[in-house]
Formats: structure tokens, sequence, C-alpha cells
């Protein structure tokens, strides 16, 4: 059985927290329901935009969006109260969770591509492998996908951690220093990597294969005791489901150039990416199962590994397959 714990909120964290998602926050198209969702996403505002092109924004209920810089600020949301509902990779839930006391749990899994996950050098560099990082001065996106597929791409090279200097950014911070020249590499993911290669980076190596490909949804203990928001969750998630599965449907051309629009890259490589990475891996949504929680925990076993968490992570204490049975019957009828 799955279990739920509840936590202490941090009120410095949320302090922090509630005025940056305020001000990032977009309300979407919503019926006269006084039930609100309060959803991150990383990078740009992905799944409000693919719902909106897809006819499916008209939920039955208040979707309040706030953009994030990555998964791991998302869960840190989560942890102070300014989100319900957080999307990202495995690897931040196991850290927000990592006190023992997470006041969230993993409600569903969203399966995705893992392309533009990448280590990249600056133009001209002549770095040309992970072999090649040994001694430099990398930044990388921490207690991200970033983080770990830097890892194992340093193992695989034979290098440990201990033989790079390796500065934890965020994004955007990251970006600005492999163009400024204060680091010689940078391990990221999605919108910092496609300006990167605008830019002229290289990419010397690839989390594509490393990661999963799992997307986790992590729900507020406070979303699970409302009959009314769960059954919110379960429905939003499915219809993300099913706006991808518009899109795939001879319809990427107008999606790429809303992408194009948000990215501020070439509608030709938009078009591209898009195809690329429901080619590699389509975008839906799947309830919790056993191989998704064993996956999540190699994941937090590797940190374990590394040095980053302080002790062994029993992943598990923090799944819930309480939203099952409605995404289940949701997701049916979005297919």
């Amino acid at each position: 059985m799955l279990f739920r714990r509840t936590p202490r909120t941090s009120a410095a964290v949320l302090a922090l927290l509630l005025p940056f998602a305020a001000a990032c926050g977009s309300q979407a198209q919503a019926g006269s329901s006084s039930v609100t969702l309060r959803v991150g996403a990383t990078g740009w505002k992905l799944e409000e935009a693919v719902l909106k092109y897809a006819g499916l924004d008209d939920t039955p209920y208040q979707v309040k969006w706030s953009q994030f810089q990555g998964g791991d600020q998302q869960l840190q949301a989560i942890r102070a109260g300014a989100l319900d509902l957080a999307s990202s990779s495995e690897i931040p839930p196991v850290f927000a969770a990592a006190d023992g006391e997470p006041n969230f749990e993993v409600v569903a899994v969203q399966r995705g591509a893992t392309l533009n996950q990448e280590v990249v050098v600056p133009k001209g560099s002549k770095v040309t492998g992970i072999a090649g990082l040994k001694g430099k001065k990398v930044g990388y996106v921490q207690n991200t996908t970033a983080h770990y597929f830097l890892y194992e791409l340093l193992k695989q090279a034979g290098l440990k951690w201990s033989d790079i200097d390796a500065k934890p950014l965020l994004p955007n911070d990251g970006l600005a220093a492999l163009n400024g020249g204060s680091v010689d590499a940078f391990a990221s993911y999605g919108t910092s990597i496609i300006t990167a290669h605008q830019q002229g980076a290289r990419t010397v190596g690839s989390g594509k294969d490393i990661l999963s490909g799992n997307f986790l949804w992590s729900a507020r203990d406070s979303v699970l005791k409302s009959p009314a928001q769960k059954k919110a969750a379960a429905d939003l998630i499915a219809r993300i489901t099913r706006a991808y599965a518009y899109v795939r449907d001879g319809h990427e051309e107008g999606f790429a150039q809303v992408s194009a629009e948000a990215t501020h890259q070439p509608l030709a490589q938009a078009r591209k990416d898009l195809v690329d990475a429901q080619a590699q891996r389509p975008t839906q949504a799947r309830t919790v199962g056993d191989d998704a929680v064993a996956s999540q925990q190699k994941v937090a076993d590797v940190f374990t590994e590394l040095g980053a968490l302080k002790e062994h992570l029993d992943v598990k204490s923090f799944w819930t397959t309480e939203l099952n049975a409605d995404l289940n019957a949701d997701l049916k009828k979005a297919l």
C-alpha cells in the first residue's frame, strides 16, 4: 500500500514563492465552478497552450497556471502551498521529500520525450565529448534531470563527479554563464538548450537514452482530500493527453507555429522538434503502477550514491494510487 505523510510547511519559502507564482500566473478559460487548481509549468506554458490549441481549455473548473524555470521550483512551490499540482521529471520530488515530511504525493505519470536534454559547450570550444570535461567548469541545473544525466554521462566516460568543477545554476543563469565564458559547458534541458543551439552551442553529451521518459504529476495532500479538486486534477491530466493526440492527428503544423512563437525559433525547427519528440515517445498520461515507482527508486539510489541524498529514500512513501480510478475513466473518454 502507498501512503501519505503530513508535513510542516515552511513559511519562509511560502513568502518567497507566492509572489513569484502570482506574477507568472494566468487564468485559463473556465466554467462557473468555484473549484480552482493552481498548476505549474516549466520553461513556457506548454500544457496550457496545447489545451487551448486543441479546444480543450473549456474546463468546468478554474485553472491558474504559473511558470517556473524547473520542476524543482514547482515542487518547492507545492511544499510552500503556492501550487496544487506540479509537473516535473522523476528527480525534483525525490529532493522535495528528502526531509521525510512531504505534503504532496505523485498521482500520475506522463510519458514524454527526452530530447533537448543535453550537455552543451559554447561555439569555438575545443571540447568534443564528455571525457574532455575533466578539470572544466560545468554548469548544471541542480536536483533535476540535468543533474542526473550529467552524473551518468560522467560515469560512462570513466569520470567521477569530483573530476569536474560543478556549478549549480538555473537554466537562464547557466545560459548566460556559458555565453559569458564563466563555465566551459552546461547541462540543461528544454528552452535553454534550444536557445543555446541558436547561439552556436554544440552538444557533447545527451540524456536522451539515460532518462526514463517518466514525467510526474505531484499533487498537494489538500487536493487529494478534496473530492472536487481530485476529480479536476484527473480531468486536467487526461485532457492534456487528449490534446496531444489531437496534435498528432494531422495538426502538427499549427501547434508548431504556437511553439515557434513561444520559444523564438524558426517554424521549421519547431516543427521538427515537435515531430521528433512525439515520434520518440508520444505524450500521454498513465496511472500509477509499480514499474514507475521502481524507476524513480533507481534515480533516488543514484543520488544517494552521488552523495546528494544523505541517506536512502524509499520513494513509494510519496506515491499514491488515489487518482487511478478517476484518471483511468477520464483517459478512456479521452482516447
